[in-house]
């Protein structure tokens, strides 16, 4: 079965949903950060400015910069409650409305009383947003911490910003594990830009909508129906018989991945095209694909989960969606 990514009708959008301005802690205006995503290529962005008191709670109306094929997703990156090393969440939150009352979080350390980082997603994920749990590896997220996160649709597995400003961009580890306990999550790529290093055009989601438009793209997003790169194209990924089929842009390595240490890879010359043996995945539910060029540059599937597409059932619904 395939992704719906692949399936369903429309084209592919490229986005960014993580992007910072100087209504937080960004250094560029928001005109002006639309106008370089624009320029670069981008079809959409999500303005996720920092949603604390100390900025005033903000929830910036990029409506005004939706022109010429290029529109924009009301956002915030959500702070409140404790992780379990004592610092405040972060949680993404994409599709936000204009008025999304502010929590209790007037500055980035947790206090008493506030929501916990669960019911602060849950109520956006109420509020008609897409929710990812924001870059893991650097808030030094725990599995027990991802774990009460149950209303999110996605986790951020590769963040730009994380990238290049401390070496920590992963979030596999934590996706992978909540996959394997039958979390049916979608897996985001994004920049974290706030223009004051090279944090931004470095990740992104390529989002399959039958228009350029916020309530499609929303939809598509809560539905799985994006894929996230570095550079790469993914053309198509779908099992035929007791193989995964993977059309690409020409990459050097085509790896598949499931539950634990079951993973398989094939590597070769300007592969457009990769045939890959489940039986290595036999005790898995889900298998992921991620490519690389031979620049190094990456692109990742969403999950595909093997005994719905067994079943014959659509497969990427997810929790919260």
């Amino acid at each position: 079965m395939p992704l719906t990514a692949f399936t369903r009708p429309g084209r592919f959008w490229r986005g960014n949903l993580h992007t910072h301005s100087t209504l937080s802690d960004g250094v560029l205006e928001p005109r002006e950060v639309c106008r370089r995503y624009r320029a670069e290529g981008y079809d959409f962005i999500a303005l996720t400015d920092h949603f604390i008191g100390l900025f005033g709670y903000p929830i910036a109306d990029t409506l005004p910069f939706r022109e010429g094929g290029f529109t924009t997703l009301l956002g915030a990156e959500l702070h409140s409650g404790a992780m379990a090393n004592g610092e405040l969440w972060h949680i993404l939150a994409v599709g936000l409305p204009a008025d999304f009352a502010p929590s209790n979080s007037p500055h980035f350390a947790p206090v008493e009383g506030q929501e916990t980082g669960a019911e602060i997603a849950a109520r956006a994920v109420a509020a008609g947003a897409f929710v990812a749990v924001a870059h893991p590896q650097w808030s030094g997220l725990t599995l027990a911490d991802a774990r009460g996160i149950e209303a999110a649709h996605a986790v951020e597995i590769y963040n730009h910003g994380c990238a290049m400003g401390c070496d920590r961009p992963d979030g596999f580890a934590i996706a992978d594990l909540l996959l394997t306990e039958g979390r049916r999550l979608s897996l985001v790529a994004t920049d974290d830009a706030h223009f004051s290093e090279p944090d931004h055009f470095g990740g992104w989601v390529m989002v399959k909508a039958p228009e350029n438009t916020p309530e499609a793209l929303l939809a598509a997003l809560k539905n799985g129906a994006f894929y996230s790169t570095q550079g790469p194209e993914l053309r198509d990924v779908r099992i035929e018989g007791k193989k995964v089929v993977v059309d690409s842009s020409a990459v050097a390595s085509v790896i598949v991945q499931g539950a634990g240490t079951a993973a398989t890879a094939v590597h070769g010359e300007s592969l457009t095209t990769a045939r890959i043996a489940l039986s290595r995945f036999a005790n898995s539910d889900w298998i992921r694909v991620t490519v690389i060029d031979r620049a190094g540059k990456r692109a990742w599937s969403n999950p595909i989960w093997l005994d719905r597409a067994a079943q014959g059932a659509p497969v990427s619904p997810l929790v919260g969606a």
